[in-house]
């Protein structure tokens, strides 16, 4: 092996249930930089970093993992990490009541001779680590469910740095941050390429990995396709998207056609909403807004300015306390005051966080496609129809392309992408007439995107009521008729898909920023 290549990982093949998530996948890490592995939901990435860490065992898979000139035999994570080697998963592994030095030294306790941990280390040691990663005022004694997910996320870097990283894998550690924690994170991946830390990362954001990283595997399907070089000029975003889809995408939106726009299905009317933890704090201010039948209607705005929240207050009263305001759906004023009143009202919510509010992963594709619409639809006098249920989801596993081998697997095993079709497909069989779409391609490939913007046309193309929240400009601009802007719980503007820019919401997100200020 060259002495260049810090790792190898050579024609390694690992199987689940018959199933090759990984076919003589190969790719080499250079010492010291940035590597990105690039490929759709469901390509075999996390795969092949669990095989490196030892997640999935030596013996559970075929192949080498060579690292610095030896070949290993990974058991589990502890091996790897002996090595230098540390993962941090999408899903974080942090304990949220423990403070934020006891975590950065969770399972690596610094204890003195006689075994007992030396707290005066561990806080001093944590303060240098959480300095290292942009959090050198940072409170060592606070729990870390007191902060946000993007300081939760340095704080597993400081963890990782703690256990003296030599090759640090990242899955996915954007997905839930905004574009200023975003950066944040990506300018430390590049302080630490300078102290010599090798880092693997996994994104579906292709500006962040053409940003940060030196070189580019892209696998498709289980199979690594190439590896692009940014010095030889290789690295842009429709040569990474073909990689991974196997074809170009020469318009990432796809264009709504034969979609007339008809007569107002949805309308709010004074929506106000106070803070669910404080009674005081008027949080939604005076909302009024309408959908049109075959509509796509935007809400953007920054990161907290209430969009999240004025979704879920609409739909049965979700979040917040002391609601007012008026709900109209067909011309019909409609109470929704909990869940099952605005499912009978024909609205329907797609979460942001599939995982925490939409999908049971151990149940079935099945269960799971079905589950909000079982007692309207797939069930009589408390008897559960299963043929009924089973016809329903192969239709829509088939609709919406849900790759899985079968709809009784545990939703859990699929890739995100595939977890939020179903998530899709739930709320889709429970026919609403307006759907609200939250965050609806957080954290998916652009291949798995655009099947999910086709899923958005041919809502609208059925006649319904479409509502798209999203932090991705590009995105709201690309799929929507008309867009809500909001900032501070309140509409700041509304603009149509002509004119929309996002310089245009910016600027009035900034100018409401202005009155407010002037108003104070």
């Amino acid at each position: 092996m060259a002495e260049e290549y810090i790792l190898e990982m050579n024609h390694i093949t690992k199987e689940f249930s018959g199933v090759k998530a990984l076919n003589d996948v190969n790719i080499k890490v250079r010492k010291g930089e940035i590597h990105a592995l690039c490929g759709e939901n469901g390509a075999g990435k996390s795969t092949l970093m669990n095989v490196l860490s030892g997640v999935w065992p030596y013996g559970t898979y075929t192949g080498d993992v060579v690292y610095k000139g030896e070949v290993c035999q990974f058991h589990n994570l502890k091996d790897s990490e002996a090595k230098g080697i540390v993962i941090i998963h999408q899903e974080l592994a942090l304990s949220p009541y423990l403070s934020i030095a006891e975590n950065v030294f969770l399972g690596n306790e610094q204890c003195s001779a006689k075994g007992v941990i030396d707290w005066t280390k561990t806080r001093q040691r944590a303060q240098e680590m959480l300095a290292e990663v942009g959090l050198p005022h940072e409170h060592i004694d606070a729990p870390v469910n007191t902060l946000g997910v993007g300081k939760q996320q340095l704080i597993e870097i400081a963890k990782a740095l703690a256990k003296k990283v030599e090759l640090l894998i990242l899955d996915e550690p954007t997905a839930a941050l905004n574009d200023e924690e975003s950066k944040h994170l990506l300018d430390i991946m590049l302080e630490l390429k300078k102290q010599g830390v090798t880092c693997i990362i996994i994104s579906h954001k292709l500006n962040e990995i053409s940003y940060v990283a030196d070189r580019i595997t892209v696998i498709r399907d289980g199979q690594s396709i190439e590896t692009l070089d940014k010095e030889r000029g290789e690295i842009n975003e429709d040569r990474i998207i073909k990689g991974m889809v196997g074809r170009e995408l020469t318009n990432r939106y796809p264009k709504r056609e034969d979609c007339p726009i008809g007569d107002v299905i949805f309308e709010v009317k004074d929506w106000n909403v106070y803070h669910p933890e404080d009674p005081e704090r008027h949080f939604i201010q005076n909302v009024n807004l309408q959908v049109r039948k075959g509509e796509v209607v935007g809400l953007a705005g920054l990161m907290g300015a209430g969009r999240t929240e004025l979704a879920m207050s609409l739909f049965g009263h979700s979040w917040g306390q002391k609601i007012s305001g008026q709900t109209f759906i067909n011309g019909k004023e409609v109470h929704m005051n909990n869940v099952r009143q605005a499912i009978e009202a024909k609205l329907a919510y797609v979460s942001e966080s599939r995982k925490e509010y939409g999908l049971i992963l151990i149940d079935s594709v099945k269960r799971n496609m079905t589950l909000a619409a079982l007692s309207d639809f797939f069930s009589k006098n408390g008897v559960v129809n299963a043929n009924d249920e089973v016809i329903a989801a192969e239709e829509y596993r088939k609709r919406i392309n849900v790759k899985t081998a079968s709809i009784n697997l545990a939703v859990g095993s699929l890739s995100g992408g595939n977890q939020q079709k179903v998530f899709l497909a739930k709320w889709m069989l429970t026919q609403p007439d307006v759907l609200i779409l939250d965050e609806p391609t957080r954290g998916i490939d652009v291949g798995a995107k655009y099947e999910i913007y086709c899923v958005i046309n041919e809502l609208a193309k059925a006649g319904k009521a479409v509502i798209v929240i999203s932090s991705e400009l590009p995105e709201i601009i690309g799929t929507c008729d008309r867009v809500y802007v909001i900032n501070n719980g309140h509409i700041a503007g509304e603009v149509d898909s002509e004119n929309v820019s996002q310089e245009g919401i910016m600027k009035f997100i900034m100018a409401d920023n202005a009155a407010s200020g002037q108003n104070a």
